[in-house]
């Protein structure tokens, strides 16, 4: 469930396949909040980067970290988690089940380079402008951008496209919401006007969303019908990508082809990308069954979430004879929390104390070690991962400049104490940790009578846990005897992914494992994590439900963060207020990605740093290494 800044609108696919901007029109890079002409009107530049300079120029040929000699050969199995039965991007996240591999068709106006924090590319677009003040942002289309049916993308559809998302989409809505206007200026250029200045994040997010095409949503379908992007579909939509959706079967596999007379196909963004000439997408409804296919070589890459069985399930000929390769790929491109989220919405946990409590009861050192061989460590930020970001220590310098301005609003421990999750590991420890939660829920008014824990009220505290997979399950049944030793009764719920997601919707639940991730520039995506304004909207981020007016001030400070220090120091008080406030019971964190592999493959040395894998977009079919391993192609 983790999701990064730049994934926010729906994993990897909505920031498309790769770069393209200004590669044609051969203009000079130009600093993101300097370039203006002699006449002061803002000049056209090929990059966007919130905060210092761009690595590659206008023209460059392609990025650093691709072959640009790779094969476009061969096909990829891959696995997929869950069902789906919608192709509808527009109302993921409210309605059905997207397809996982299905957002591949889709392109922004620009993508990130993976080789630097924080830096736009162009896309479907070729250029962009916005003045000093950050108040409005000006995309040019490159001329060259065609849909699969080889009509241009046009400014029509870039306006049709924002207008579906902000009235269909809550997220996309709130996220987007500070575009109060989107027209037509030019030719080819899309004006995006913000309604205040300031937001130097705005330019940049502006060139994010998928962009349809208006033409096709507003036709009519094989039968006749009318098309409506406010509906689940199942018919195949029409992207602009370097892939396209061949063939699906619903819930069980999505076959997608490389585009062949892709228009991008000879643009910078494209070398030594998109080599696979099919991507098929395998569904399976938990990850034992997906983890025995791979290893029947059913699939070509398996994505290993479980540390205890990336110890322990591989031990099979293939990955002895070496025709297998398990590898972890380091994840420098952000930074993640992953815990138990309460509901705050639900009485009991109202009470900081309370939530304090369920921190002191799990045992995670022991969890470590018997759920996943001591593979992880455990989250203690919001950003782990991103030292730069992380809070540790005192507050100090500007960070405590910042907490000045709230201090009547947070915790008082947020000054005078560096903030630290309980050690458990051995039984001593887990004792003392259950004593001091008895402490605390006695402190917020709870008592024991007849080894049940009452409230106030003299009613037993019962709270149930939301799963939807084993691998859930399995860390919540290690948690739930220390529970039960406070007093409480605690039941587990697993339902299936599409049940699981409209519960999560409509915050129907006590407690469940949910993860933020944050790219190595936050900004406006923070309202929908931790903002007032989510915690009631169906869809947000904000599952626990966080109404605290100290963390929406934090917020604003990172979004108009004037430079990279006053960002970096609003991130760590942030960060320092949502620990002390306890809104999770943080679990694991791994900093990295574990992956096995038939060797069939090769990528790039060294894979890019800000990419984790790149895979399936960087990789290529290797024929040296098919023939021992089983030619397929």
């Amino acid at each position: 469930m983790a999701i990064t800044r730049r994934h926010l609108l729906q994993s990897g696919a909505f920031a498309a396949v790769a770069p393209t901007l200004g590669a044609t029109i051969g203009l000079p890079t130009a600093s993101p909040a300097s370039a203006q002409t002699a006449t002061g009107a803002p000049s056209w530049r090929h990059a966007l980067s919130m905060f210092g300079d761009v690595k590659y120029p206008a023209g460059f040929e392609h990025f650093d970290y691709v072959n640009p000699g790779a094969p476009k050969q061969g096909i990829v199995r891959l696995f997929e988690l869950g069902t789906f039965d919608n192709f509808n991007i527009v109302i993921q996240g409210l309605k059905g089940s997207i397809a996982g591999g299905a957002t591949l068709i889709n392109q922004t106006l620009t993508t990130r380079s993976l080789d630097e924090p924080g830096t736009a590319y162009g896309l479907l677009a070729e250029a962009a402008s916005y003045p000093d003040d950050f108040s409005y942002v000006i995309y040019r289309l490159n001329a060259a951008a065609r849909w699969h049916d080889g009509k241009p993308v046009i400014p029509a559809d870039v306006i049709f496209s924002l207008d579906a998302f902000k009235k269909n989409s809550p997220m996309f809505s709130a996220y987007y919401r500070h575009i109060v206007k989107c027209e037509q200026a030019g030719e080819r250029d899309i004006k995006f006007t913000f309604d205040r200045p300031g937001n130097r994040e705005l330019p940049s997010i502006a060139g994010e969303f998928p962009v349809l095409p208006k033409h096709w949503w507003e036709g009519t379908d094989a039968q006749g019908r009318k098309r409506d992007i406010t509906a689940t579909t199942l018919e195949i939509p029409l992207g602009s990508a370097a892939y396209r959706i061949r063939e699906f079967e619903a819930g069980r596999t999505l076959v997608l082809e490389r585009v062949k007379d892709y228009w991008g196909k000879d643009f910078p963004h494209s070398a030594g990308q998109d080599n696979f000439d099919e991507l098929r997408f395998e569904f399976f409804r938990d990850d034992t069954v997906g983890r025995e296919a791979f290893k029947a070589d059913q699939m070509d890459w398996f994505t290993e979430r479980s540390g205890k069985q990336w110890s322990t399930a591989y031990d099979f000929p293939a990955e002895r004879e070496k025709r297998v390769i398990k590898e972890k790929f380091p994840d420098a491109s952000s930074g993640h929390m992953q815990g138990f989220a309460f509901n705050l919405r639900r009485a009991i946990f109202a009470d900081v104390r309370v939530r304090r409590a369920f921190n002191y009861a799990y045992d995670w050192e022991e969890s470590d070690r018997q759920l996943s061989n001591g593979e992880y460590h455990r989250d203690s930020s919001y950003f782990d991962g991103i030292p730069e970001l992380t809070s540790s220590g005192l507050p100090e310098g500007q960070e405590l400049q910042i907490l000045e301005t709230v201090r009547d609003k947070v915790p008082a421990e947020v000054f005078t104490m560096p903030y630290k999750n309980p050690v458990g590991g051995n039984p001593e420890a887990a004792r003392n940790n259950l004593r001091e939660a008895t402490r605390l829920l006695k402190e917020a008014g709870f008592e024991i009578r007849d080894r049940k824990l009452v409230g106030a009220d003299g009613r037993p505290v019962a709270v149930e846990f939301l799963s939807q997979d084993q691998g859930d399950e399995r860390g919540i049944l290690f948690y739930k005897p220390y529970l039960e030793r406070l007093g409480l009764t605690v039941n587990i719920r697993t339902v299936d992914s599409v049940q699981y997601q409209n519960r999560l919707r409509s915050f129907d639940f006590d407690i469940t494992t949910y993860g933020w991730g944050q790219s190595l520039s936050p900004g406006n995506e923070q309202r929908d994590f931790f903002g007032s304004e989510s915690a009631d909207r169906p869809g947000s981020r904000n599952l626990p439900g966080i109404k605290n007016p100290a963390v929406d001030a934090l917020i604003d400070r990172i979004i108009f963060a004037k430079d990279r220090a006053e960002l970096i120091a609003s991130c760590k008080a942030l960060d320092r207020v949502l620990l002390w406030n306890c809104y999770v019971v943080p679990q694991f964190a791994a900093g990295f990605q574990r992956a096995a592999r038939w060797d069939r493959f090769s990528h790039p040395e060294p894979l890019p740093k800000y990419g984790v894998t790149g895979f399936p977009s960087l990789w290529w079919w290797d024929a040296e290494k098919a023939a021992k391993t089983g030619k397929r192609s």
